[in-house]
């Protein structure tokens, strides 16, 4: 079991949620960002480029983690250019990967995105065969923050095949927009979140790109830890979740009207309000499953 974790991006607003509870839980940690400081749950913190294949190992080398979290990566696309955007996607992973398995970290952590299927950020609206998506679908990204998180899963996919030099248990999490209680409450509790105020909301076309997804921050960081405790060998992608849409329209006519052409299979959970996205495998991978929905805040 690990014990002690090295974080990248830990100034980030994931980030500092991921150091705060790996450190309630008793873990060392480790914090790998450009710039200086700005959390205060790390046991250590070490300046680093990681778009510098040399600092990435000496700040791994320096740090002496059992596992590596990887979520130092750009955001959002809006403010670099395209190949800065897929450049900090694809070659940090790369670097964090190659320089953890020379130095024997066995667990790698990465941070890919919904936007790997070809959602969020593109200009057109999504490609969806069948809802609830789930890990067998096809991907269609074509803007450089998607291509790139999609690239960063197929660089994971070579490390894993590899005999040596390369961690044994690498897992890619697709997380949707990941909230907290405030941005929650601004967001789905203070708007009209019915179909029709979805329609004439400046967000509209986003919130449709994203199947109206989402992640409380308690979840998605206890899937994280679930993820360094795990201990299968080569590499998986899972789908991240609330076990709701961000809607207050049932799932079956937000299928119905969103996305006519897709196939849409419901859940036999009994919730009219169910995702859109299926997190089955990393229920049945990880033993996680999502609890907290924003509709507990109404």
């Amino acid at each position: 079991m690990p014990e002690a974790v090295a974080v990248t991006g830990g100034n980030g607003r994931v980030g500092k949620h991921v150091l705060e509870h790996l450190a309630s839980e008793g873990y060392r940690t480790v914090n790998l960002s450009r710039g200086k400081r700005e959390e205060d749950h790390s046991d250590a913190y070490i300046r680093t480029d990681l778009l510098d294949a040399g600092e990435v190992y000496g700040a791994l080398a320096k740090g002496d983690p059992d596992a590596v979290v990887h979520l130092g990566m750009i955001p959002s696309p809006e403010q670099t250019p395209g190949y800065r955007t897929y450049e900090s996607n694809v070659m940090s992973s790369y670097h964090v990967l190659e320089a953890a398995g020379e130095l024997g970290v066995d667990t790698a952590v990465l941070a890919s995105s919904f936007s790997a299927i070809g959602g969020g950020f593109e200009p057109d609206a999504i490609t969806v065969d069948y809802l609830p998506v789930d890990e067998t679908h096809r991907l269609t990204p074509s803007t450089p923050y998607g291509m790139g998180k999609q690239a960063l899963e197929n660089t994971a996919d070579g490390f894993a095949r590899r005999k040596a030099d390369a961690p044994n248990t690498i897992s890619s999490l697709r997380f949707p927009w990941v909230v907290d209680d405030d941005l929650a409450r601004e967001t789905f509790v203070e708007a009209d979140r019915t179909l029709p105020g979805l329609r004439n909301s400046e967000h509209f076309h986003t919130q449709r790109n994203t199947l109206c997804g989402y992640v409380h921050a308690t979840d998605a960081v206890s899937l994280v830890e679930r993820a360094v405790e795990a201990s299968f060998d080569g590499h998986e992608r899972v789908w991240v979740s609330a076990p709701d849409t961000s809607a207050e329209t049932p799932s079956a006519e937000l299928a119905a009207e969103l996305y006519p052409d897709a196939d849409y299979r419901p859940t036999d959970d009994g919730n009219p309000y169910a995702a859109l996205i299926d997190t089955t495998k990393a229920e049945g991978l990880f033993d996680w499953e999502p609890s907290w929905s924003w509709r507990q805040l109404v």
